[in-house]
């Protein structure tokens, strides 16, 4: 038979226990299983090291509580319907073994056990339980928050992942359950309190009218009968409310709660020695048992001595020297393992207030998780640049509503929301403002507005552009990661595309590294995306730069040779809808004046130009390229091929977005307009 089906028709015998009779050896049976199960129950949770390897406690409380008071129904019927001729051996030697045969001495016994169950167990179990299941439920969003941001990071795989979504959804019910649960104990109490009176009164009544007994013997037979029926129930429902104050009192623990207790409790040695020496020396001279006193405190003594403290490594072993101040509690870092948790090593990290959470909880309807993954494909179809997973932390040095945005450890970006609203982003023609909180947007730094739900349509009839905070977010994440895509191509990174192009290209990555290194390689590709260059067609890249490596004087030069080879990739996001560059160009004389300012260091090569020339030159170049987004095209600077990599560099800190092309770069089917010419 299965065990489903035999707890289900225990539990329907549990419920004719309260209906039918039964012999008195039958009910002492039950009654010593009822003492076993609580034992057993009561072991149980001591020696668990996590509450939910007891999942069902709820549950087993439920059925233990009501098999008890099935007990009570029995006992009662069987103690009233045979009155002297009651033959429990159970009831009978509690009720004379226990207290002696003395009822009133029961009685005390009886109440002492229930108000010690009732109000000190029972009340804290309940309580724990309650604040238990408040904190647990809070906590849920962190997390799952979590949960997600290690899946999100590669650090789980999702079955993992949804192992410990399933835990902590577990966790959440059993503290819930609990918080419920403990009320059975709690009415338990109650319930025996009035079940003994009930017993206590109905038995005298019943010796007096229908055995002819004198009110004395009456009293003496079933309120001693009563009393042992109240040990009974009481002391397994003792064990039982203490089985459930253990339960809910314990966190996860590495060992069970004698291990702990015993490990915890003479962890230092100098505690055991001075409670030893103090109950010796009241045991001396004090009133105190004498002999009582020294044999407790010699053997706290005893056991004080004969514990081994764990052993301290000296501070020369990790590098402190003698005699230092004591270092601070916290990992040895003696281990590999604890080195790395302490090592920077995410590339990207997003610390968000306690009041985003909402937004990274699935449960909650939050997707920021998952817009972090979009964000990370996007940039892989866009950029080729293969991004470490993202890392998700919850900050208290945060306000609520912010985030930051943190590349290698540095924070770049800093950002608050505004939940509930929307932000209403002014294009940049609209002249009136609209009711709400003003900002600046902070993807591109436009005027924008915080405003109500309600005013989104007058908002968009106006011309602007209404987004949600989640889009904000993702929006700005985006734009963030496009602006430090060079810094982003990290070792880590590298090494993903390497091996990716591996796969389908081993010989083309064996015979680049024969000829370049592979830093070198990596830098051209940093290269690459610091102007916006995709690099996902790198087998092609690979192949320019070994076909160019014995033309390239430097890694600048090399860089250039790649550009002109991916020349119709660099152009096709420039050609406008007539099929030609519109672009701003620097006069001939000018040009060569840049030209022979280009001078060498140590560091490279670069642009030797008196600083207010050069300040007058971005001003000039800066006016051409406004005059030519005015004409609806993109900004496109076009020069000679000798000075676009210094021209560039320098342009790209003080006008960010422009594209700087050379002349070697406009494939020959491609025409070229000229819009403006810049002059000093």
């Amino acid at each position: 038979m299965k065990a489903d089906v035999i707890v289900s028709l225990m539990i329907v015998a549990i419920v004719l226990l309260m209906i039918v009779p039964i012999p008195d050896p039958l009910l002492d049976f039950f009654q010593l299983l009822n003492i076993s199960l609580s034992l057993v129950i009561l072991f149980s949770t001591m020696y668990i090291r996590n509450a939910l390897e007891l999942a069902s406690f709820p549950t087993i409380l439920l059925i233990i509580t009501i098999f008890r008071l099935a007990l009570n129904v029995a006992s009662t019927r069987a103690i009233l319907l045979e009155g002297p001729k009651f033959g429990g051996k159970v009831i009978q030697t509690f009720g004379n073994f226990v207290v002696g045969g003395n009822y009133v001495v029961g009685i005390v016994v009886f109440l002492i056990l229930v108000i010690i169950q009732f109000i000190v167990i029972t009340r804290g179990s309940e309580r724990i339980a309650e604040v238990a299941a408040r904190f647990t439920l809070d906590a849920m969003p962190g997390k799952q928050m979590s949960v997600d941001a290690d899946l999100n990071a590669g650090l789980i795989t999702e079955e993992e992942a949804r192992k410990r979504r399933e835990q902590i959804r577990r966790e959440a019910d059993f503290y819930g359950a609990m918080d419920g649960a403990s009320k059975f104990v709690r009415g338990d109490a109650i319930a025996s309190i009035i079940i003994t009176l009930v017993n206590s009164i109905g038995g005298i009544i019943i010796g007096l009218l229908m055995h002819r007994m004198s009110a004395s013997e009456a009293a003496k037979t079933f309120l001693l009968f009563t009393v042992g029926d109240g040990l009974v129930s009481q002391i397994p429902a003792l064990m039982v409310s203490t089985a459930t104050g253990i339960l809910v009192s314990r966190s996860a623990a590495e060992d069970n709660l004698g291990a702990e207790l015993i490990k915890e409790l003479s962890g230092e040695k100098k505690v055991i020695i001075l409670t030893g020496s103090v109950i010796v020396a009241l045991g001396l001279f004090t009133p105190l048992p004498t002999l009582t006193s020294l044999l407790i405190g010699g053997l706290l003594l005893v056991a004080g001595l004969i514990i081994k403290q764990p052993e301290l490594v000296p501070s020369e072993a990790v590098g402190v020297p003698t005699g230092a101040p004591p270092a601070p509690v916290g990992p040895v870092l003696s281990t590999p393992e604890e080195v790395a948790d302490v090592i920077q090593s995410d590339t990207v990290e997003i610390n968000i207030g306690y009041g985003l959470l909402p937004l990274a909880d699935l449960s909650q309807g939050g997707d920021m998780l998952e817009r972090l993954t979009m964000i990370r494909k996007q940039l892989a179809q866009e950029l080729g640049l293969v991004l470490s997973p993202i890392r998700v932390r919850d900050s208290v040095l945060l306000k609520p509503n912010e985030y930051t945005i943190i590349i290698r450890g540095a924070e770049v970006a800093r950002y608050e929301l505004v939940p509930n609203r929307l932000l209403a982003i002014n294009p940049g023609y609209i002249t009136e403002k609209i009711p709400g909180i003003e900002v600046r947007e902070p993807a591109f730094g436009l005027q924008a507005f915080w405003i109500d739900e309600s005013r989104k349509d007058e908002a968009q009839q106006k011309g602007f552009t209404v987004v949600d905070p989640p889009t904000v977010f993702a929006t700005h994440v985006t734009e963030t990661l496009r602006k430090y895509a060079p810094e982003l191509l990290g070792n880590r990174e590298f090494q993903l595309l390497v091996e990716g192009l591996r796969k389908k290209f081993d010989k083309l990555v064996d015979d680049v590294f024969n000829v370049v290194k592979p830093s070198s390689v990596k830098k051209v590709l940093q290269e690459l995306l610091r102007e916006g260059v995709s690099i996902r067609n790198l087998p092609f890249i690979f192949e320019l730069i070994l076909d160019n490596s014995d033309k390239a004087r430097d890694l600048e030069s090399l860089v250039e040779f790649v550009r002109r080879g991916l020349k119709r990739q660099i152009v096709s996001k420039l050609v406008g809808s007539d099929k030609q560059i519109h672009a701003v160009a620097i006069d001939t004389e000018l040009e060569r004046m840049l030209t022979e300012s280009i001078s060498e260091s140590e560091e490279g090569r670069f642009l030797n130009v008196n600083p207010q020339i050069m300040r007058e030159l971005i001003e000039r170049i800066s006016q051409e390229l406004e005059k030519l987004m005015r004409k609806g095209y993109q900004p496109i600077l076009i020069v000679s091929g000798i000075i676009r990599p210094y021209i560039s560099r320098v342009l790209l800190r003080f006008i960010p977005g422009i594209a700087v092309l050379a002349y070697e770069e406009v494939p020959e089917d491609i025409s070229l307009s000229v819009e403006g010419v810049v002059r000093l």
